[in-house]
């Protein structure tokens, strides 16, 4: 099970899951892929994870801009358009019935290679496309009392080596730097940049408060979260002041509250960085953008129409 904002109640209906594997519809046990497949051989794709609520996937145009701009990015052709690829997202989960609680892994990779080799001119095949749903809610525990964060010596990479705006297949970086963290006790990773600043999270976006303000990376070298990018916009519309800056691990340490912000869990406090405690459960800045993201959650999807 995942630890840290990931972490969540195991469902007896995970078991029997149905799974997309390019538009075929397979229970769990038969959804398998190649071991040619480009993201299993090379960690040669890219993901999105996508929560849905009240019957509708939240957010899903920005989730949808950053998949395709990412394909782009890396000169993969999806093979399908965006409104297909809604549609076979809906169908994955109408197949499986209950659509609350759910969360999807939708995982696109360049195909199927006639070799281990990484030239994508020996890709045979058209993208293969998974979509997991399952049926998985962060622990309401999590959300109130928070988690521990270390920070590890494991950087957030110059963009000339392995662009981190990138949403890829090839996150051993992050899984470095997530056991880095479990090994010292703490529930998740905080990352600096090449120069020392703060960037982010192994799996998730971190924000400081100081004296009422908000305080979140530059974003030079971290990945352009959804989550992220919706809690800067609610503290513009709220009168909050919100700043995407370079700070320290000084400014974290002297902080009033830390948060973390990701599709799965939305804002979850942090209690802890390195040993300092930052507070006892949620703070009052916490509390408050709480709430407003759980409103703008269930208005973008009661106002979204699905296929």
């Amino acid at each position: 099970m995942g630890k840290g904002t990931h972490d969540y109640r195991e469902d007896p209906r995970n078991a029997a899951i149905l799974i997309n594997i390019n538009g075929d519809i397979l229970p769990r046990a038969e959804a398998m892929v190649s071991v040619f497949d480009s993201g299993f051989m090379l960690g040669d794709g890219i993901w999105e994870g996508l929560r849905v609520h009240q019957g509708r996937i939240a957010f899903l145009d920005q989730h949808m801009d950053r998949l395709f701009e990412g394909a782009k990015a890396i000169d993969m052709d999806i093979g399908i358009d965006r409104e297909a690829l809604e549609r076979r997202l809906y169908e994955t989960i109408d197949a499986n019935g209950d659509s609350e609680g759910v969360h999807i892994r939708l995982m696109v990779t360049r195909g199927i290679r006639s070799t281990p080799y990484q030239d994508p001119r020996v890709v045979v095949s058209p993208a293969t496309i998974v979509i997991v749903p399952e049926y998985k809610e962060p622990l309401p525990a999590t959300v109130e009392n928070g988690i521990r964060l270390f920070t590890v010596h494991v950087r957030r990479g110059d963009p000339a080596v392995q662009d981190p705006k990138l949403n890829s297949h090839s996150k051993l970086n992050c899984i470095t730097a997530c056991i880095q963290a479990t090994k010292a006790g703490a529930d998740e990773a905080l990352m600096l940049d090449p120069q020392g600043f703060v960037a982010t999270c192994n799996s998730t976006h971190f924000f400081i408060v100081r004296k009422g303000e908000v305080w979140t990376s530059s974003g030079d070298y971290c990945l352009g979260g959804i989550t992220r990018s919706t809690v800067v916009n609610l503290c513009r519309e709220a009168g909050i002041p919100v700043f995407e800056r370079n700070f320290s691990l000084t400014d974290v340490y002297g902080a009033d509250e830390a948060f973390v912000t990701g599709t799965f869990a939305g804002v979850v406090p942090v209690t802890e960085v390195d040993g300092r405690r930052m507070t006892e459960g949620r703070g009052p800045m916490v509390k408050r953008l709480q709430e407003l993201y759980g409103a703008r959650l269930a208005a973008d999807t009661a106002a979204r129409s699905r296929p």
